[in-house]
């Protein structure tokens, strides 16, 4: 009798030490969901709506950019690229304009930018070759207006003139030119 109630005592040990394990791990599993939410880190790669960054080419439904070197914020909300060279700006969904800068800085939500340093733009497959070089342009995607602030130079052929200010209005198909230096013929 004395064999059997140990035995018994050994047998009830481990019932009650499997059932203790049993009950850790179910309210394990049920309190593990709580809590916050530790942030994701910082370099996990970023992913955004309207858009694509694949080898060195950033690309939305407005505009495109080849660049040498970019950064994202780490909401992916906001960027800059830098070496921009063959990029697009597209108009009802086709190339427009061309433009190359030192460096451009992107506002991944609204699809604006601002290009700074040496910027040069031109017109996509247009016979005059018209373009602008320039240090500042802002582009509002909302308003598809495209604003050269500081002077700049618009190039057409061989002839160059030089103005205070330019504002392209992509919707109205216009442009704004400010105040005027240089020669320009117009031909009829």
């Amino acid at each position: 009798m004395h064999v059997e109630f140990r035995r018994w005592r050994w047998k009830r040990w481990l019932a009650l030490a499997s059932a203790a394990l049993g009950v850790y791990l179910v309210v394990g599993i049920v309190l593990a969901g709580r809590g916050t939410i530790p942030t994701p880190p910082a370099n996990v790669p970023l992913r955004f709506h309207g858009g694509a960054v694949r080898g060195n080419r950033i690309t939305t439904k407005s505009w495109s950019f080849d660049y040498t070197r970019a950064q994202l914020s780490p909401d992916g909300t906001r960027g800059s690229v830098e070496g921009v060279r063959d990029g697009l700006v597209f108009r009802n969904g086709k190339p427009y304009l061309k433009i190359s800068a030192q460096k451009v800085t992107l506002n991944l939500q609204s699809l604006d930018f601002t290009a700074i340093g040496r910027v040069h733009v031109e017109y996509v497959h247009d016979k005059q070759k018209r373009s602008f070089d320039t240090d500042l342009v802002i582009w509002t995607n909302d308003a598809k207006l495209m604003r050269m602030p500081h002077p700049a130079y618009i190039h057409s052929g061989t002839q160059t003139l030089r103005v205070d200010g330019i504002s392209l209005d992509f919707d109205a198909n216009t442009f704004h030119i400010g105040k005027l230096s240089g020669g320009v013929d117009i031909r009829k």
